[in-house]
C-alpha cells in the first residue's frame, strides 16, 4: 500500500465514522434524551463540579485543577486506546456530539473525585488513598456503570479498572504536587 491508498483508505474510514456518529446521535435525539438516565447522566455532568466548588480547598485550587487536568487527559487518552481497540463500550449516550466517549465520567465524575481524594487528608499516605480511590472507582463505581448499562466490559476485568485508577490517582497526586511553580512576570 502507498501513500496515496492510505489516504483513500483513512477517508472510507472517516465516511463510516461519519455514518456510526449519525447513528448514534438519532439514538440520543429519539431514544435517550429526557429518559431518567439521560437525567442522571445531565447530572453526573453538573453536580460533581457543584459539589467541587463548595467543598474544595480554596488555598490549593490551581493545584488541584492540575491534578483534576493531568485525570482529565489520561483519562480521555487510555480510553479512547481502549475504545479503538472494542475493549469497553459506553452504549448510553449524553451527547449527540460524542459517539463514543462517556463524557461525565471524563468531564467530571473521575476529575472531581480524584480531586476531593486528593485534597482528604493530604499528608496522609498516598498509596493508601490511591488504593482505596481505585478499589471504590473499580469495584463500586464502574460495577454500578455497568449494571445500569452505561458501561460495557466486554468481558474487561475490573481489577484492571482498578490499575488504571491506581494510575490516574497517582499522576494526579503528582501533577497537584509539583514544586516548580513560579509566578509568571512581565520583565519588559
Amino acid at each position: 500500500m502507498d501513500f496515496k491508498e492510505g489516504i483513500k483508505q483513512t477517508e472510507i474510514g472517516y465516511e463510516q465514522l461519519i455514518k456510526a456518529n449519525k447513528l448514534m446521535s438519532e439514538a440520543v435525539v429519539n431514544d435517550f434524551m429526557f429518559t431518567w438516565q439521560w437525567w442522571f447522566g445531565l447530572g453526573l455532568f453538573i453536580i460533581p463540579w457543584i459539589v467541587w466548588f463548595l467543598l474544595r480547598d480554596k488555598e490549593s485550587t490551581g493545584r488541584l485543577l492540575m491534578g483534576g487536568f493531568a485525570t482529565i487527559i489520561l483519562s480521555l487518552i487510555i480510553d479512547l486506546i481502549a475504545l479503538s481497540y472494542g475493549l469497553w463500550s459506553y452504549p448510553m449516550k449524553f451527547l449527540p456530539i460524542s459517539p463514543v466517549l462517556f463524557l461525565p465520567y471524563h468531564l467530571s465524575l473521575a476529575p472531581v473525585s480524584v480531586m476531593l481524594v486528593l485534597q482528604i487528608k493530604p499528608r496522609d499516605k498516598p498509596l493508601l488513598k490511591g488504593l482505596i480511590f481505585s478499589a471504590i472507582a473499580a469495584f463500586g463505581g464502574m460495577n454500578f456503570f455497568a449494571l445500569i448499562d452505561f458501561y460495557n466490559p466486554k468481558g474487561w476485568s475490573t481489577i484492571y479498572d482498578f490499575f488504571i485508577f491506581l494510575v490516574i490517582y497517582f499522576l494526579a497526586y503528582w501533577f497537584s504536587n509539583m514544586d516548580s511553580f513560579k509566578k509568571l512576570r512581565n520583565d519588559s
